[in-house]
């Protein structure tokens, strides 16, 4: 069974930073593009970061660059999103995606595959 789980949110004070990580089972996460999005109460799910498949090449969203860093550990077959000098606009829930098969970053829509999601928030 294909799957995705992410982990490492939390509670964090502003200006604080913690580490998401989205791991997988069923499925080798370096032939495919994986995203961060996240969704707040009350707000659309957007776009956080992208990793594409083969060359790794990332994209971020205004709001995070400089800030936010995705990579790939493949030996564990995982992702990860490192969040610094977080701010409380950051809470939200955070979810994985995987995309298409040897792919770079697509579109929301096209990613096959969702996890369960790990909630940030940062609050003092």
């Amino acid at each position: 069974q294909l799957q995705l789980v992410e982990s490492g949110g939390g509670l964090v004070q502003p200006g604080g930073s913690l580490r998401l990580s989205c791991a997988a089972s069923g499925f080798t996460l370096d032939y495919y593009a994986i995203g961060w999005f996240r969704q707040a109460p009350g707000k659309e799910r957007e776009g956080v970061s992208c990793i594409s498949s083969s060359a790794g090449s990332t994209n971020y969203a205004n709001s995070v660059k400089g800030r936010f860093t995705i990579s790939r550990d493949s030996a564990k077959n995982t992702v990860y999103l490192q969040m610094n000098s977080l701010k409380p606009e950051d809470t939200a829930v955070y979810y994985c995606a995987a995309g298409p098969y040897g792919s770079s970053c697509p579109t929301e829509r096209n990613y096959d595959y969702w996890g369960q999601g790990t909630q940030v928030t940062v609050s003092s």
